[in-house]
């Protein structure tokens, strides 16, 4: 590929030419809010040939969609709650992503379970039943084995050589699973927003939603501060968490999910994920998520929260204190609190129960919903997995609702920007990270080499600013690449991310 999708750069020129065509005309669908689920609810329906204008007040993936474990999962945990259909979608929509929209940002991760003696017999022969049954929604879902091998259990010296920093007194040995896993949720958000560009939909961010109406909306331009009308024959309100800001009548019961961004080479030598359970809980795991960066993740916590909902949450200390004592529950090692380099937590947008108020969000179903009243299609709840089906049901109901004329969703075969095989002879790192279109940054990187951090230079950063609709050095560090999760790299590349955006 000698270039980008014919269509899909987004940048600032692109931005400011379709804001302006947009306060002009209508459009069939306007979508607010430019998480995963608002990008694939805008590529849905310009996929399917309706004019449409996407959204947010700050940039693609800002909220939640960035803050999640990385996990594309089979939905093992709702398969043990009963919540069979839950499981049976997320393993669909897995499939869908490892095998046809992005096998070069989704592919399948090794996690081990040790079993150490607060894992009894019973419960490990519950797990590994578990991780039969999730081997058999593999299967029913037609995700091919080569693709996403199945579990099997290991012996004590085997675990350790997946994960040297287990505790090797009492280790009886470990379960191995295999489930999805995306290198970078935020890049997930961009291709899927850049192919919906290359579909013809306008991307639109530093658009901010004032007020919501069946025939469209009034926003304000973030970065002129102008306010205007977008009109609109159906609008899809897919902010999240924050739905109820624009819609008071949908009920939310927000929950905190934090992880840890452990330094380099804390846990040297780790070559799987791991599974730990925590103590008291049946069936809820803390996840260690070894980095391509040598940063490893741990996550997660599950706590509700009340009160307003900020634009970007805080881990608070008690969260990374819980973290860090399961970790070193079964740890040789101890890991200490300064090796903590940052941590970060996102909210999810469950949907509140009846007479849950009081009750634990890790008891609420992760089910989505898709809203409609007064004309405007609400979608919430759902998870990051589970994106491309929560769209596609929320463009239906905008469809049906207000009568537009478009045919079924083709999102399940429509490849995301990058999918492909790389060219021959481009660096790995590039193949990677950019898919199909590793060749096409390459002579920008080679110009470019200046090192930003995390084996990245000033030329991914600059490729970011032309096709990945990066504004500013914040959508370069904190969302177009990850740097920013930890301060201390963030200030040492905001130079060059100020340059680059400028």
């Amino acid at each position: 590929m000698s270039g980008p999708r014919a269509g899909s750069s987004l940048n600032a020129a692109r931005r400011a030419r379709e804001l302006a065509r947009t306060a002009e005309e209508r459009v069939d669908v306007l979508v607010v809010g430019l998480g995963a689920t608002g990008a694939g609810a805008a590529l849905d329906a310009a996929s399917r040939g309706l004019s449409v204008a996407a959204i947010d007040a700050h940039d693609l993936a800002f909220g939640t969609s960035r803050w999640s474990s990385k996990l594309i999962h089979g939905g093992l945990r709702y398969l043990a709650r009963g919540q069979v259909g839950v499981a049976y979608e997320s393993a669909v929509e897995r499939g869908v992503l490892l095998t046809r929209t992005a096998p070069h940002l989704v592919r399948a991760h090794p996690y081990v379970l040790p079993l150490t003696p607060g894992v009894t017999g019973a419960q490990a022969s519950l797990v590994m039943s578990g991780y039969v049954l999730g081997d058999g929604l593999r299967r029913a879902a037609g995700t091919p084995r080569r693709l996403l091998p199945g579990p099997s259990a290991l012996t004590a010296g085997r675990a350790r050589e997946l994960a040297p920093a287990l505790r090797a007194g009492g280790l009886r040995g470990g379960l191995l699973s295999w489930d999805g896993r995306v290198l970078d949720d935020a890049r997930l958000v961009v291709a899927v927003a850049r192919t919906a560009a290359a579909r013809g939909a306008r991307i639109l961010t530093r658009c901010r939603a004032l007020e919501l109406r069946a025939d469209g909306a009034r926003v304000r331009d973030e970065l002129t501060g102008e306010e205007f009308g977008i009109r609109a024959r159906a609008v899809v309100n897919a902010t999240g968490v924050w739905a109820g800001g624009l819609d008071p009548r949908v009920r939310l019961r927000p929950s905190r999910g934090t992880h840890l961004v452990l330094a380099p080479d804390t846990l040297p030598g780790l070559r799987a994920g791991l599974h730990v359970p925590i103590p008291g809980e049946s069936n809820r795991f803390a996840l260690v998520l070894p980095q391509a960066d040598g940063r490893v993740h741990v996550g997660l916590t599950d706590v509700a929260v009340d009160g307003p909902v900020p634009d970007v949450p805080q881990a608070p200390e008690e969260d990374v204190r819980t973290l860090l004592d399961v970790l070193n529950g079964v740890l040789e090692i101890d890991v200490p609190r300064h090796v903590v380099a940052g941590a970060y937590a996102g909210l999810r947008p469950l949907l509140a129960a009846e007479g849950a108020a009081g009750g634990r969000t890790a008891d609420l179903s992760r089910r989505h919903a898709v809203l409609s009243s007064d004309g405007i299609v609400t979608v919430v709840g759902g998870k990051l997995t589970t994106y491309r089906r929560m769209a596609e049901d929320a463009v239906d109901r905008a469809v049906a609702v207000r009568g537009l004329r478009a045919g079924p969703s083709r999102t399940a075969v429509i490849p995301l920007v990058g999918a492909g095989r790389p060219a021959a002879g481009v660096p790995r790192r590039l193949a990677e990270r950019y898919g199909a279109e590793a060749a096409a940054v390459q002579p920008l990187v080679a110009a470019h080499p200046e090192p930003v951090g995390l084996g990245l230079t000033l030329g991914d950063l600059l490729w970011s600013v032309r096709h990945e609709g990066a504004l500013d050095a914040g959508d370069l560090l904190d969302r177009r690449t990850r740097i920013g999760l930890v301060a201390a790299d963030r200030e040492r590349a905001l130079e060059l991310a100020e340059g680059a955006s400028g």
